[in-house]
């Protein structure tokens, strides 16, 4: 005997409820002692920027996986230095966290020897997705290509100019990255720093610079719009919302395939194995996921979900990434 069919009215309910489901069942396999109470993650920069939209992205996709929530916190300072330093000295216990980025785990410990920590003074949980960059330029700019930019780079030393958010941020270092892998010396192009991506980004809307080399969640807009024009993106392959940027290996420059923004998340040294193992669970549950996976997309991000070793290599070649390009520029900071 058939079942009588579902009432048209009933049926968008029955939808949201499959679709909550596969985020609210793992409830049930991850329960055990922890949590106990809320966990605090703390995003080492401002609100509004790409680290909190992956805090709050992350929070918000396991509510159905921990019955206790992920509380977000900024504490930002420094570089990212000020909320890293931090969650290094809080209570291993598991309920201080670490939307670790690029910046103040990379970046920072392997050009400022001066900090207060190093790279591997965290217990590394997991990578959560990569922040892919792209180099751009004004619609009205004369340079279709990234080869055509080069060519004015290198047909006018120290004439053009770049936005970025300040010295060695990741804006900075892609623009230096990419002077470097062609060849190009330090001084070739002039830097011009601003408060922020945003700003930076507004720069060349503006054009009051020549290019800036940004996250993509920063320039999808602008590109779409038709006022920029994407060169080159730091992804391994194209990117479905700038499908017109070549990547950097097709551009010529693979080295800055190596710069790219991205989230990780950290705890204080010394979190306990069941810790560990609860946050594994959790995050291999995210990565299952189809709702948390299409909302990182959504914001320009890819999805790249890495268990705790293979987090561990990728953050120590990025250090050592970041070591060698301040070797080569002569950047190290005080």
């Amino acid at each position: 005997m058939h079942s009588p069919a579902l009432p048209a009215r009933l049926r968008p309910a029955l939808r949201a409820l499959a679709l909550a489901l596969p985020l609210s069942c793992p409830a049930i396999v991850l329960a055990d002692a922890y949590p106990s109470r809320p966990i605090t993650v703390v995003v080492p920069f401002s609100a509004g920027g790409d680290a909190d939209m992956a805090a709050r992205n992350l929070s918000a996709h396991l509510r159905g996986v921990y019955r206790e929530p992920l509380v977000v916190v900024n504490k930002g300072g420094a570089n990212g230095a000020v909320g890293s330093q931090f969650v290094r000295e809080a209570a291993a216990d598991g309920y201080t966290l670490l939307l670790a980025r690029v910046g103040s785990q990379a970046v920072l410990p392997a050009l400022q020897p001066s900090l207060g920590y190093r790279w591997d003074d965290f217990t590394i949980l997991g990578l959560l997705e990569l922040n892919p960059m792209a180099c751009v330029v004004n619609a009205s700019s004369p340079y279709r290509t990234l080869a055509d930019l080069l060519a004015a780079i290198k047909a006018r030393p120290g004439k053009l100019n770049y936005s970025t958010s300040g010295p060695a941020t990741v804006l900075n270092l892609a623009a230096q990255a990419l002077l470097s892998s062609s060849g190009l010396p330090r001084s070739a192009a002039v830097e011009i720093p601003y408060k922020g991506g945003a700003d930076a980004t507004t720069a060349v809307l503006a054009g009051e610079v020549d290019f800036t080399c940004n996250n993509v969640t920063s320039l999808v807009g602008p590109v779409k719009g038709g006022k920029l024009r994407a060169l080159v993106a730091t992804s391994p392959e194209r990117l479905k919302d700038l499908p017109g940027a070549p990547t950097a290996r097709e551009a010529g420059v693979p080295a800055l395939e190596a710069v790219s923004g991205w989230s990780a998340l950290y705890g204080p040294k010394g979190l306990s194995a069941p810790v560990r193992a609860s946050w594994a669970k959790a995050l291999d549950t995210l990565r299952q996921t189809a709702p948390w996976r299409a909302s990182v997309e959504s914001m320009g991000s890819i999805p790249r979900l890495m268990p705790a070793d293979q987090t561990r290599t990728f953050v120590g070649e990025q250090v050592r990434f970041y070591q060698e390009l301040g070797r080569t520029i002569g950047l190290k900071l005080d």
